[in-house]
């Protein structure tokens, strides 16, 4: 059968600009897989010279969209998943402008890109980058520059990635045709290489596309170009027999599979034995047939087969696994094989949970306790890395290995930031949080970003500790909130008196009810757990817990300052 055929040529500089902060990529995996239920990509970005950081935010822009939209689930569209991406780009690139602003350092940068998938090509566009289609011998503008005159004829971007919270993604599906010639551009080619001039030079059949990029960047030196010059070439020189809209269609609405029995095969995957099953999914393990490795399949259930909220969110899980990549993450496995039902595979983690090892370690040694916290951390920074947020951060949630190291757990309560208003028409509208750990600004319907994954995580801190919740199993009974302002922090040293009073105001700030007293960054709340915060070292005199945990801390200081006098006496003496 006859597959979709591309011919690519990219070429870029910096023309008389000291730097390059135009970005450009093309990919077309190698992985015939990818190759025909994802196609290829083509990009172009143009840093914003004003912004002092758009070199960077060019470069991640088109890297991240190439990553992510091939981490994409097979059962979102093309539409769906580019904007998905670029909204968490966007995301992403705001926050680094908002980090550096006592700098003056602004992360923006317009996109340009194009989706060639089956017989059609996906654009999306923001900024004043530029997309032509050459067919038939015509040259047609297919995006609009989102810039606004000012006085002095001066143009200035309307639209930009980083630019606001909020993005408007110019999108459109093109059908393809055997000889199309697609052409991107920055404006650094496309102000200075008039339309009749690149038309001419698109029609010549006997320069590839790597030769007509060059070309038309070379043009655009000579016509006096003062910009950085990025032309992108793309030829559509095969099309496929058959479209992938109608298995699209169909892998959208992949049946449930049935409970799976030990010994029952499922796309080559054979089940070993159910490992997990609750009223919302089940795990499985299995082993792959063709790489004889053990996975967990997870699968949806069959409560919810006529849920479209559930089927969406569980579809998102996939793909929020596949762009989290760390080693307190548990590893998403990209599949090979076309799916006759709806599930997602994932790596097999030998061990227990944490919510085990907590109760079979009532006062653990500070130094491990305090490790399997941070290792949390690491896992947690890596979501918020991709702009999203857990939610659901709890022991059973977090698995340690055999060699005791941090594996977080389960994406059915993750919150992208921004993805509800690209995806409006699918609400989640109930929270999927647990009352003894999530935070109850959550469970009362306000997203509290980082700081309700710092709260669970200063909660899980106590627990780890102590064996107890701060606030008392009664937590889970609130349902208001004035039911949560009657609640009362319970000093950690009342279940274990050897934590120190920093440790404990630091844990108290963590899952503090109040956002304004709580912890604004995770690095914050690390930082104030492993060394003590001089505001929290002053006693409260009415507190013989806190007297007592203060003065084994001051001896246990002593000592160690003793020891290191020694030390240095010793090393010193002739």
């Amino acid at each position: 059968m006859q597959q979709l055929e591309l011919q690519s040529g990219i070429c870029s500089r910096a023309g008389i600009k000291p730097q390059n902060e135009d970005a450009a990529v093309f990919h077309w995996p190698t992985d015939p897989h990818l190759q025909e239920y994802l196609g290829a990509v083509a990009a172009v970005a143009d840093g914003v010279s004003s912004a002092e950081a758009g070199a960077l935010a060019s470069r991640t822009a088109t890297a991240q969209f190439v990553s992510d939209y091939y981490r994409a689930p097979d059962t979102w569209s093309a539409a769906r998943a580019g904007q998905q991406v670029l909204t968490s780009i966007n995301n992403k690139l705001y926050r680094k402008s908002h980090d550096f602003a006592q700098q003056e350092k602004g992360f923006l940068c317009t996109f340009s890109a194009l989706v060639f998938k089956s017989r059609s090509a996906h654009f999306f566009h923001v900024g004043d980058s530029r997309i032509y289609r050459l067919r038939d011998s015509k040259l047609e503008l297919l995006t609009r520059d989102h810039t606004v005159t000012l006085g002095h004829r001066r143009r200035i971007l309307s639209r930009a990635l980083g630019m606001d919270t909020s993005l408007q993604v110019d999108y459109g599906r093109i059908p393809l045709q055997q000889g199309d010639r697609y052409l991107l551009t920055s404006d650094g080619v496309h102000d200075f290489v008039p339309a009749a001039t690149a038309t001419e030079v698109l029609r010549r059949h006997d320069l590839n596309a790597q030769q007509q990029a060059e070309t038309l960047v070379r043009y655009a030196e000579e016509s006096g170009s003062d910009d950085n010059l990025t032309a992108l070439v793309v030829e559509v020189t095969a099309l496929p027999t058959t479209t992938l809209d109608e298995y699209n269609h169909q892998l959208t609405r992949l049946p449930f599979p049935p409970a799976l029995d030990p010994g029952m095969v499922l796309d080559g995957y054979t089940v070993i034995r159910e490992l997990f099953s609750s009223e919302r999914s089940q795990l499985y393990l299995v082993r792959d047939s063709e790489s004889g490795n053990t996975l967990v399949m997870k699968t949806p259930s069959v409560n919810y087969e006529d849920d479209v909220h559930y089927i969406d969110r569980f579809i998102q899980e996939e793909w929020i696994g596949l762009r989290i990549q760390s080693d307190r993450v548990v590893r998403i496995c990209r599949q090979s094989r076309r799916r006759s039902a709806l599930y997602y595979l994932m790596e097999y983690i030998e061990g227990g949970t944490l919510a085990s090892w907590i109760a079979r370690n009532r006062f653990p040694k500070p130094t491990e306790a305090f490790r399997i916290i941070r290792e949390i951390a690491e896992g947690l920074a890596a979501f918020h890395e991709q702009e999203t947020i857990h939610q659901d951060l709890r022991p059973a949630n977090i698995m340690l290995d055999e060699n005791a190291r941090v594996k977080i757990i389960d994406f059915g309560s993750v919150y992208i930031a921004g993805s509800a208003e690209v995806f409006r028409p699918l609400q989640h509208p109930a929270a999927l949080g647990t009352a003894s750990y999530a935070d109850p600004h959550y469970l009362l319907g306000r997203n509290s970003g980082i700081q309700g994954d710092i709260y669970a995580l200063a909660t899980i801190a106590y627990e780890v500790f102590t064996g107890e919740l701060p606030y008392g199993e009664t937590i889970a009974d609130c349902r208001s909130r004035s039911d949560y302002e009657q609640l009362h922090y319970r000093s950690a040293s009342q279940f274990n008196p050897v934590i120190p009073l920093w440790f404990d105001r630091a844990l108290e700030r963590g899952c503090a009810i109040d956002l304004e007293q709580r912890y604004h960054s995770l690095d914050t709340f690390m930082a104030d757990l492993a060394n003590p915060n001089p505001d929290y070292l002053r006693d409260d005199p009415a507190d013989p817990q806190q007297q007592h945990a203060s003065l084994f801390w001051k001896i246990l200081c002593g000592l160690w300052g003793a020891t290191l006098l020694a030390m240095l006496a010793l090393f010193s003496s002739p």
